[in-house]
C-alpha cells in the first residue's frame, strides 16, 4: 500500500451502546423466545441503548435461529428512536436486488433508521445449501457493496455479471434517509479490512480478535480511507461478549459455561479460519480467550474493560451480546435483563459524561455532501455501467 502519511483519528465523539440480539437456542419454541427478545429490546431501549442488530446463519446446527430481516421488522416496532440492522446479512447468499429491496422496505418500517450490514460468511455448510461456489464469495459480495448503493443512487441501472442481468432496469423504491442508509461490513482479515475502507460505510469489528491485531487492522484501515481521499470514519462499531452482574465472581459464574460452549461451536464451523492466520485462534482455553474477547465483571470491571478497548482500536459505537446459547438452553432471560440493567445504570452514562457518540446514520456521500465535496453523487438520470 502506497505511504499516504499517518493514518486518520475516529472522529472525535464518545462511545454509545447497541444491543446485539443472539437469537439462537438450543431449544424449545421459537415463539416464546422471540417475546423475550422483545422484552429485551423494550428493556435496552429504556436502559439508553441506541442501536439494536441482528445477524444471519443458516443450517445453523445445533442451535435454532430466528432471521434477521423479519426478526427486525418486528424488532423495529419497540425500538423506537434505536437504530435497527443486519450485523450481518450474508451477502453472497442474496441477490444483490434482493438486498437492495429488502433494506429499502427496512429503512421505511425504521423511518430512516436502518443500517444494512453485510458479510462474507465463512461455513460450507451454507454456501453448498444454496449453489454458491465458495471461490466466489467475494466476487458476489463486492457485487453486492458496489450494486447496491447504485440501485438507490441512480434511475436507471445497467449491470451485468455471472448472476444478474441488468440492461437500464427502474429501481423506482427511494430510501427514507437520504443520501441512503448506511452499509457496513464485517471483515476479518487484512484484505477484508481494505475492503471495508474501499466499499463501506464502516468496518463491522468482529468479537473474536485480539485486540493487538484489532490495533494494527485499524491502522490499516484508516490509512486505505486516507489514501482513497475519504475522512476518518465517522462510525467505528464492534461487536463484543459483554456480561454485567452484581459482582465480578458472580459475572463469571454465569457467562463462563455459555461462553466456553458457544465458542466451541465458532471452532467447529470454522470461525478461526477467518481471522489473520498465525496472528489469531478461537481454539484457546477459557481464561486466554477472556482476555481480550469477553468483558465479563461488576460495572466498574466492564467499564475498565470496555475504556481499554475503547483506547486502543478507538471504537464508537458497541454492540453488547449478552446472551448465549449452552447446551440445556440459553442464559436465563432474567439474568439478560439485569444485565442490560446494570450496563444502563452505570456503563453508559459513564460514557456519555465523556461526549456525545457518534451519528450511526453517517454515510461516506453524506459526509461528502455536507463537506462541498464535487462527485459525491451522480446525477439522478444516470445510469451505472459495469
Amino acid at each position: 500500500m502506497p505511504e499516504s502519511g499517518p493514518a486518520p483519528s475516529v472522529a472525535a465523539t464518545g462511545l454509545s451502546f447497541g444491543l446485539f440480539l443472539a437469537p439462537q437456542h438450543v431449544h424449545g419454541p421459537l415463539a416464546a423466545r422471540l417475546d423475550e427478545h422483545l422484552e429485551q429490546v423494550r428493556r435496552a431501549r429504556d436502559a439508553g441503548f441506541v442501536s439494536v442488530m441482528s445477524g444471519q446463519h443458516y443450517l445453523s446446527d445445533p442451535y435454532q435461529m430466528l432471521q434477521p430481516v423479519p426478526l427486525l421488522a418486528r424488532v423495529a416496532a419497540e425500538a423506537g428512536e434505536m437504530f435497527v440492522g443486519t450485523a450481518v446479512l450474508l451477502a453472497p447468499l442474496h441477490n444483490p436486488v434482493e438486498i437492495a429491496e429488502l433494506a429499502t422496505t427496512m429503512d421505511a418500517i425504521c423511518h430512516g433508521r436502518f443500517i444494512l450490514g453485510l458479510g462474507l460468511g465463512y461455513r460450507d455448510v451454507e454456501f453448498k445449501a444454496f449453489g454458491v461456489p465458495r471461490g466466489q464469495r467475494v466476487a458476489y459480495l463486492e457485487e453486492a457493496l458496489t450494486l447496491v448503493p447504485a440501485l438507490w443512487r441512480e434511475r436507471r441501472v445497467s449491470h451485468h455479471s455471472g448472476r444478474v442481468d441488468l440492461a437500464g432496469a427502474a429501481f423506482c423504491a427511494e430510501p427514507t434517509r437520504r443520501p441512503r442508509p448506511p452499509i457496513w461490513v464485517a471483515a476479518n482479515n487484512d484484505p477484508a479490512i481494505l475492503r471495508a475502507a474501499r466499499l463501506a460505510d464502516a468496518w463491522l469489528i468482529n468479537p473474536h480478535a485480539k485486540l493487538s491485531v484489532l490495533s494494527r487492522q485499524m491502522e490499516l484501515y484508516q490509512s486505505e480511507r486516507l489514501r482513497l481521499g475519504k475522512p476518518a470514519a465517522p462510525v467505528v462499531p464492534m461487536l463484543k461478549e459483554v456480561y454485567c452482574a452484581e459482582t465480578t465472581e458472580e459475572a463469571l459464574r454465569d457467562a463462563r459455561p455459555f461462553l466456553e460452549d458457544k465458542y466451541r461451536t465458532y471452532v467447529r464451523w470454522g470461525q478461526q479460519k477467518a481471522l489473520p492466520r498465525n496472528e489469531d485462534d478461537l481454539d484457546l482455553p477459557f481464561e486466554t480467550l477472556q482476555g481480550d474477547r469477553f468483558v465479563i465483571g461488576d460495572p466498574g470491571e466492564v467499564i475498565r474493560q470496555l475504556e481499554r478497548i475503547r483506547d486502543t482500536v478507538h471504537v464508537n459505537h458497541m454492540l453488547l451480546r449478552m446472551q448465549w446459547p449452552g447446551p440445556d438452553g440459553s442464559l436465563e432471560q432474567s439474568k439478560v435483563l439485569r444485565c442490560i440493567d446494570l450496563i444502563g445504570r452505570h456503563v453508559i452514562p459513564h460514557f456519555a459524561s465523556r461526549g456525545a457518540g457518534p451519528d450511526l446514520g453517517a454515510t461516506d456521500e453524506g459526509l461528502a455532501i455536507d463537506a462541498h465535496q464535487a462527485g459525491a453523487t451522480a446525477p439522478a438520470d444516470a445510469e451505472h455501467a459495469t
